[in-house]
């Protein structure tokens, strides 16, 4: 059992330290992650800055451009409007930037040719809306121009956006199939995840530290990432190490006692038989002494002791010859059986121990009419039970006091209690009155009780166990028997 449990520990920590290597290894993906993160990040802030300058440059041509055509309202202008105008379209066409210019009052458009005689309005008015218009008069006309942002800055703009999206995809859809998900500074708003699904978020757990990182806006966003389905099983295989080893355990404990036990009982049948035999032959010694000294000058009187002697060692013999086997059971009355055992020892303990026998009488009939106390017993180990009982009840009384026998029964069960006043047990000592070899006395042997509990929990298929004992007052032990 040592090396099984040996096993099991080297195996656990075998264990937890894949499951370490495993979750670092997610850790250090995480980080790598966020470092990467950081660095588009950077670039996206580089490449809001330029779109920054480039939509004030955009601000500035648009401006020059309402400047050139309002100097022609100038009747002083020596400029060659040729040239003015070649100028002006000029800075349109070369940076691509798409312009509408309307009247002020009823917004028909003028510029461009296209465009000419309709109205700035709906959808059209929404998509030149973005930046400020710019109002000037033209030869006496006010009139406005709207544009928006380069097409070159607008598909440069796609590009990186689409580039940002993937970005975020790329941390999020990760080789490993780590479920991650990115939320706001609050840690209430979810701004992507991947790995699992939108179900899932609802169970999912974080048993890892977020990672802190800054988004192209600026604001700063959090990082929560789970553990993989392999380090989770990983987490809880050492519990299962853990209750196979307490399964081996608690095995080899049962596979043990059975075989301490097997061993007890071994014991207990060889010393039964063993006893039985050493009995037998001063048994057969006194039983021709008896028959050669029944025509001498000997009384009846001597030789009907000699003959309840013998009696009782055949009766002892006969209890001992039973421990090995199976004894034979019979419907006998257990009050019969009681009141043989104690008649046997109120003629052999000391006169000051009085012995107190309580059988209820029959319903409506005299006192010395009882209740049939019937069940399946075998009388010589019974009887020895009873005396075993009464044998400790006068040594703790040290042969002065009182020994009762009260009994009771329902429609399945016969209960008889025998209890005494004599010193009573501790609780220590209750914990250990069956167990074999257990004594307090100075010349015991500790086999009385366990032997008697043998009897009736094994043979007899009752129960014996002690109901009460308190220090100084005494102790009661109950006998519980089947009637069928």
């Amino acid at each position: 059992m040592g090396v099984t449990v040996a096993l099991a520990l080297v195996a656990l920590w075998q264990v937890q330290r894949i499951a370490e290597q495993i979750r670092q290894s997610e850790e250090e993906k995480v980080l790598l992650w966020a470092s990467a993160i950081g660095q588009r990040n950077q670039m996206a802030e580089a490449t809001a800055r330029f779109f920054q300058q480039a939509t004030l440059d955009e601000h500035r041509k648009m401006q020059l451009y309402t400047d050139i055509l309002q100097s022609f309202n100038d009747p002083d202008l020596t400029t060659d409007l040729k040239f003015s105008l070649a100028y002006v379209n000029y800075i349109v066409d070369s940076s691509h930037t798409p312009i509408v210019i309307t009247t002020s009052r009823d917004s028909v458009i003028t510029v461009p040719q296209e465009l000419a005689g309709q109205k700035l309005e709906g959808e059209l008015m929404e998509e030149y809306s973005v930046n400020p218009p710019f109002h000037y008069r033209l030869w006496g006309m006010p009139m406005t121009l709207y544009y928006k942002e380069s097409e070159y800055y607008t598909q440069l703009r796609k590009v990186l956006d689409g580039f940002t999206q993937s970005f975020l995809n790329d941390i999020t859809q990760n080789s490993v199939l780590v479920p991650v998900v990115i939320f706001d500074s609050t840690h209430r708003h979810i701004i992507a995840y991947g790995n699992t699904d939108s179900a899932g978020l609802r169970i999912l757990r974080f048993n890892n530290d977020p990672i802190e990182i800054t988004m192209p806006d600026g604001s700063q966003a959090y990082v929560h990432y789970a553990s993989t389905p392999l380090l989770r099983s990983l987490r809880w295989l050492p519990l299962f190490y853990i209750f196979i080893a307490l399964v081996l355990v608690v095995v080899s404990y049962f596979l043990f006692r059975t075989a301490r036990t097997a061993e007890q009982n071994r014991i207990w049948a060889g010393l039964a038989k063993e006893t039985a035999h050493q009995l037998g032959t001063p048994i057969s010694s006194l039983s021709g002494w008896k028959e050669y000294l029944r025509g001498k000058e000997l009384t009846d009187e001597y030789v009907a002791e000699i003959e309840k002697d013998l009696q009782r060692l055949e009766t002892i013999t006969h209890r001992f010859s039973k421990i090995g086997s199976v004894p034979e059971l019979k419907q006998e009355d257990v009050r019969e059986a009681t009141l043989a055992a104690v008649a046997y020892l109120q003629s052999r303990t000391p006169r000051r121990v009085k012995f107190n026998v309580a059988f209820p009488s029959a319903d409506g009939e005299q006192e010395q009419q009882f209740e049939p106390f019937l069940a399946p017993i075998n009388s010589h180990l019974f009887q020895w039970v009873i005396e075993n009982l009464c044998k400790n009840a006068v040594d703790a009384m040290d042969g002065d006091g009182t020994i009762a026998i009260t009994a009771s029964q329902d429609a399945r069960k016969i209960y008889l209690d025998i209890s005494d006043t004599g010193r009573g047990m501790s609780r220590e000592v209750q914990k250990h009155i069956f167990d074999s070899g257990f004594t307090t006395k100075t010349r015991g042997w500790g086999l009385g009780l366990p032997l008697a509990r043998r009897i009736i929990n094994q043979y007899h298929r009752g129960r014996l166990y002690l109901k009460y004992s308190v220090p100084g007052q005494g102790s009661c032990f109950r006998i519980v028997l089947k009637k069928n």
